[in-house]
């Protein structure tokens, strides 16, 4: 049984985790998350992605069990594939929408952070609870937590592995929607049809410049906006929201532009991690 599955509605692709009981990160999971993503990064037809667990929960962490049984060497080199993984979401040209139900915790709540927009049940718990185990998060948490909630939140949340309701993680900017359980995938949905409609380029160009300039000084940040901004200028995109603006006012213009010509990626396919354990 595979342990992603992609459903496609429209322009939207549904990547759901499917790796029973709790949807733990194995090493196949890994590979089928990164194939995954690797075909949608060069997609043309896909213009957002919905990351789901299912009704029940997104995704509680890694294979504790197969981790346990790791020395040192075989540790790094897993970790290193997850976090490359998990990096590639983050680094999807379109926009990514996480769904989120039951539980997301360690490794699921790191997948969680790499999309641009999160989603949660009203009974949703997330936290990074490795510290808990002795070990800490290695898959991002460490890293995008701070950028996201500021380096005091992101320690709090790191160094007790508490975990934080739907409601507190909404105050916080952990989650920006909280739903009832069973519209969490419907609302996910919504959302990423809603920019799905909107231009592909000047979108892909929002994320880049955000994601890119958060880790940069200022003036680099302002130049990448300024280069970007350059480029959105020669899209058919472009001239339909400039045309409608003059035309009808704002908000009007209709947009379906073919999608920027991503190319063809340079992907790491090495898989240097192999390990394989049972489903803690």
């Amino acid at each position: 049984m595979p342990r992603i599955r992609w459903e496609a509605d429209g322009p939207v692709v549904v990547l759901r985790l499917t790796n029973p009981p709790m949807n733990a990160f194995d090493s196949e999971q890994r590979r089928e998350l990164a194939a995954a993503v690797r075909e949608l990064a060069d997609s043309r037809d896909v213009w957002a992605v919905v990351l789901y667990g299912g009704e029940r929960l997104f995704a509680a962490g890694a294979d504790i069990q197969a981790l346990a049984a790791m020395g040192p060497e075989e540790i790094r080199s897993w970790n290193r594939a997850l976090q490359r993984t998990f990096d590639e979401v983050a680094r999807l040209p379109m926009p990514v929408v996480a769904g989120i139900t039951g539980y997301a915790l360690g490794g699921g709540l790191e997948l969680a952070l790499c999309a641009d927009y999160r989603v949660a049940a009203r009974d949703a718990l997330l936290g990074q609870p490795e510290v808990q185990l002795g070990i800490m998060p290695g898959s991002g948490g460490t890293q995008r937590l701070a950028r996201l909630l500021g380096p005091a939140r992101a320690k709090n949340l790191l160094m007790t592995g508490r975990r934080v309701g739907a409601e507190e993680a909404l105050r916080i900017g952990l989650v920006d929607e909280v739903v009832p359980a069973d519209e969490v995938l419907a609302a996910a949905l919504g959302y990423a049809k809603r920019l799905a409609e909107g231009p592909a380029a000047a979108l892909e160009a929002i994320k880049e410049a955000v994601d890119h300039g958060a880790d940069a000084g200022v003036s680099t940040g302002l130049a990448l906006e300024r280069s970007l901004f350059t480029g959105v200028f020669g899209t058919a995109d472009a001239a339909t929201g400039l045309r409608s603006f003059l035309e009808h006012g704002p908000g009007k213009a209709t947009f379906g532009g073919p999608a920027p010509d991503r190319g063809e990626t340079d992907h790491d396919d090495t898989d240097h991690d192999d390990t394989e354990g049972r489903r803690a």
